[in-house]
């Protein structure tokens, strides 16, 4: 019965988390932040389309934000969209190059590299 409960516990954290993140982006549509986390707690649920909505925003409003390449291009993996994922790296690799974040480029490439040719 505890444990039970405490993934009852688990599993309400979660959707308040999502339903947090939810109202901080209806609050201000700009916080990048809050709607990175937004398309993370989308992409932690399975529910792929929605990170990729976010990211998508995320992205049309902070072409800079280099986490967003890495992760929205894994949910477009997760749903067998390999193209997207691949046109989302590329332009990550690109955008990382540019600003010189090394780290963040170097784990696009290896995702891109692991790819379907």
């Amino acid at each position: 019965m505890q444990i039970q409960d405490e993934v009852g516990q688990c599993e309400g954290m979660a959707t308040n988390r999502l339903e947090i993140l939810k109202q901080m982006v209806k609050d201000d549509p700009n916080n990048t932040f809050a709607r990175y986390g937004l398309a993370m707690e989308y992409a932690k649920s399975g529910e792929y389309g929605e990170a990729i909505k976010e990211f998508r925003i995320l992205l049309q409003s902070d072409e800079n934000y280099a986490a967003a390449y890495f992760h929205g291009g894994q949910a477009y993996e997760k749903l067998g969209q390999v193209e997207e994922a691949r046109a989302l790296y590329e332009k990550g690799i690109e955008i990382t190059t540019r600003k010189g974040d090394a780290h963040t480029r170097s784990e696009i490439e290896a995702a891109l590299s692991l790819l379907p040719v």
